[in-house]
This record gives structure tokens, C-alpha cells and sequence, in this order.
């Protein structure tokens, strides 16, 4: 791991504000008496009663971390928390196809399947999305940089209002805000983190969730339908089974759309570090989820059902 570049200490006040070059530099300023000034947030535009009602302070300076890599301010767990919420509600809005499904489902069963779908989703996908965040987080500060996640407030409000009036969620609930000197090589490790976080939570959500399954007697139940609540029972053994099947489509659609070469996307920056990685990666990514999704090759659900029977 390269030493951390004490320059990457020295920030502006607002390092988010200007259009960033693809190699992050940032210029010194600090008082003599060897206070480091710097803001971030600043540039997001956040409508002030959602802000304050949210308890966000955008305007707020963050605080340099100190200590532990594993640190979060308080303001950056209020981000999560906005985020992970709406990403939430979003999901659940998904998984009734919008304000359509109500002429499927009737108004109170498309309620009560929205709200019981919220839990198994954010079980499923929540980690995905926040352990990616992370990843990027947790390499970031390793290689000297400051690095916190925010929330965008415009990007959450838009992924639920697609997720209600159409049924499809896409979502830009917001990033890893990274601030500091880095080089090509240290920024593509920064960005490859969240999709190889995706990777391993696939490989490991196979056996954890076989066995879940496995030990609880999901499968067991031979129940066939959609719906969570049935003449007043809830079908605990199917929101299970989503929870794993979800777990491993989510993580792996998400880093697959991740190491796309695009915009602000982490695969531009792996792809500008180097290529043979970005192609392995999204190589690896792509096979998995075209063998899936198009192909059929396999599916989630059989190979849970599979390691499930064994126990």
C-alpha cells in the first residue's frame, strides 16, 4: 500500500465545485497555525426544506477523519441514511410495478405488498449498494485521501418518482466524494474497490443464503405465487427466498453497470488505469450476467435450491 502523501491533507475549501481533471489534484491552503480549511457539499443543490428536514447541513464543513479508516462523520451517516431510505422506497415501488400494479394487485393488496416488499429488498440489495459505497470509501482514505459518502437529493427524488409512475427504478442515490492527490494507478484502485466488493458479496451470498434456505425449510413450502400475504397468512418462506435471489441479481447487475465505460462511472477510471483490468472485470460481470439473464444458463433460485437441499 503506497504511503499516505501528506499534500493529500492540504484541501480547498470547496474541492467538489470546479470540474475535476481526470487525474484529482488539489491546491494547498492552510492557516499557520496549521489549521487544514476545506468544504464539500457545498456544490450539491438540495432543496432547503427537504434538507432540513432530513437534518442535512450541505452547508456545513466537513471534518478531516482522523484515526481509523473505518471512521464515518455524523453528517456522512445521515447521507447513508437519506440514501438507503430512498433507495428503499424506491425498490418497493419496483417491486409492485409502480402505481400500474395497482389494477394487478387491487389498491390494498398493492399496499400491503409494497410495504412487505421493503424489508426483503433492503435485506437484499442494501448491501450491495452500501458496502460498495464503502469499498470506494475505505481505499480512498488508504491511499491519503479524504473520503466521505453524500447523498443526491435530486437523484433520489427522481429514482422514486420513475420508480412509482413507470415501475423501473434507475437510481443516482448519490457517492463517495473523494478529495485528495492521486495518482492513475491509486484512483482505478479507488474505483475497481465497489465492483470487486459486488463480486465477493455474489461468491458469498451462494453458500450463505443455500444454507439459509437450507436450515429455515424455504423451499419446502411449494409455494408458487408473488404476493407475501395470503388470506391473512404471511408467506414468510417466499420473502426469504427473494432476499437470497435478490442478493446475488442485485450485486451482480450492479457491478456490472458500474464497469461500464461511461461518465462518472467507475469503469472509465479502471479502464484509464488499466485496460486488462477493466476488460477482466467487466468481462467477468458481463459472462455472469448474460449467461443469466439472456441465456438461462443458470439462475439464482436453482443454484439456492441446490445447496438448500443438502441441509
Amino acid at each position: 500500500m503506497a504511503r499516505r502523501d501528506s499534500r493529500a491533507d492540504i484541501l480547498d475549501d470547496d474541492p467538489f465545485r470546479k470540474q475535476k481533471p481526470r487525474v484529482h489534484r488539489v491546491h494547498a491552503r492552510q492557516s499557520q497555525d496549521g489549521t487544514i480549511h476545506f468544504e464539500t457539499g457545498a456544490s450539491t443543490r438540495t432543496n432547503p426544506f427537504f434538507a432540513q428536514m432530513m437534518g442535512l447541513a450541505q452547508q456545513e464543513p466537513a471534518k478531516l477523519h482522523k484515526g481509523s479508516i473505518w471512521h464515518f462523520s455524523s453528517e456522512e451517516k445521515k447521507h447513508l441514511l437519506l440514501a438507503t431510505a430512498a433507495f428503499t422506497v424506491a425498490l418497493g415501488f419496483m417491486a409492485v410495478g409502480g402505481m400500474w400494479g395497482i389494477g394487478s394487485y387491487g389498491l390494498t393488496s398493492w399496499t400491503i405488498q409494497f410495504f412487505l416488499s421493503m424489508p426483503v429488498l433492503l435485506l437484499a440489495v442494501g448491501p450491495a449498494f452500501l458496502l460498495h459505497e464503502i469499498g470506494h470509501k475505505v481505499v480512498a482514505k488508504k491511499n491519503g485521501c479524504w473520503a466521505e459518502f453524500r447523498a443526491d437529493p435530486s437523484g433520489l427524488r427522481f429514482g422514486i418518482f420513475l420508480s412509482f409512475f413507470i415501475g423501473v427504478l434507475f437510481m443516482a442515490p448519490g457517492a463517495v466524494m473523494v478529495a485528495g492527490l492521486v495518482s492513475r494507478r491509486q484512483n482505478g484502485h479507488i474505483a475497481i474497490a465497489g465492483p470487486i466488493v459486488n463480486f465477493g458479496l455474489f461468491l458469498i451470498g451462494i453458500p450463505l443464503w443455500g444454507i439459509i434456505l437450507g436450515l429455515t425449510g424455504a423451499f419446502e413450502s411449494g409455494y408458487a405465487g408473488t404476493t407475501y400475504l395470503v388470506g391473512g397468512q404471511l408467506i414468510w418462506q417466499k420473502m426469504l427466498i427473494n432476499a437470497g435471489v435478490f442478493w446475488i441479481q442485485a450485486n451482480l447487475i450492479l457491478g456490472l453497470f458500474n464497469m461500464l465505460p461511461l461518465g462518472p462511472l467507475d469503469g472509465n477510471k479502471v479502464k484509464d488505469w488499466n485496460e486488462n483490468a477493466f476488460y477482466i472485470t467487466i468481462s467477468v460481470f458481463g459472462i455472469l450476467v448474460f449467461s443469466w439473464f439472456l441465456l438461462g444458463l443458470w439462475s439464482p433460485e436453482n443454484i439456492l435450491s441446490t445447496i438448500a437441499a443438502w441441509f
